[in-house]
């Protein structure tokens, strides 16, 4: 049987945004398309043995087990502020009482987001993603975290100035509204720093990938080839 010397792939870029994977042969000089044409684009049925090994897919696949996993820590962190902040708000008097209601009111928007978010990652997971797709989502990720990161702080400060405010001023519900934000900002910002690294690890590999591909002449035209 002939042996093939270097086998590698060429994504040949088309008007259409579609590509194909073809095998090359660097003994005989002539390019022989595989048995199977791998088309790589949202819409295209991905053999097992291909799809499995793909470094990108990898990528979205753990993108999506990630958002699952933190947005269901999410919503149980809010349900259970909004259980334990409606009955101790019902029991205290003074500023413990508001501080266990503004826990609850931030918490019912944390539950929001959590919700939608599940909702979200389900429907990612039922697509297939291009790579200029995947690139678009791991980046909006990653941005979204650090600017989620930076309303953190904001919450922090802004809870810190009304606590320091209510106790000047011996406003229990300014000093207990300031508490709950100190304690919810806290949470959110170390809670999404978590995120953000284990996405930006993430991600590394796909920018890796991107960063390996090399613009090449084909007879076909230019294309993008990846070295193995």
């Amino acid at each position: 049987m002939k042996q093939l010397a270097i086998l590698g792939f060429i994504c040949l870029i088309s008007f259409n945004s579609h590509a194909q994977v073809v095998l090359i042969d660097t003994n005989s000089t002539t390019i022989k398309e595989s048995a199977t044409k791998v088309l790589v684009d949202s819409t295209a049925k991905h053999p097992d043995s291909l799809y499995t090994a793909s470094i990108p897919d990898s990528v979205t696949i753990r993108r999506n087990i990630l958002n699952k996993t933190n947005m269901t820590i999410l919503l149980a962190w809010s349900g259970a502020n909004i259980v334990q902040g409606s009955i101790s708000a019902g029991n205290l008097q003074g500023s413990p009482h508001y501080f266990h209601q503004m826990n609850v009111y931030f918490n019912l928007v944390n539950l929001a987001v959590a919700g939608y978010g599940l909702y979200e990652v389900r429907k990612q997971m039922n697509k297939k993603l291009s790579l200029y797709q995947n690139l678009r989502q791991q980046q909006k990720v990653e941005s979204l975290l650090l600017l989620n990161s930076g309303l953190d702080l904001a919450y922090i400060t802004t809870g810190l100035y009304l606590k320091e405010r209510g106790t000047n001023h011996l406003n229990d519900q300014t000093k207990g509204y300031g508490g709950s934000l100190m304690l919810q900002g806290g949470f959110l910002l170390a809670f999404d720093l978590i995120q953000y690294i284990q996405h930006r690890q993430n991600g590394k590999l796909l920018y890796k990938y991107l960063g390996n591909l090399q613009l090449a002449t084909t007879p076909n035209g230019i294309g993008l080839t990846l070295p193995l």
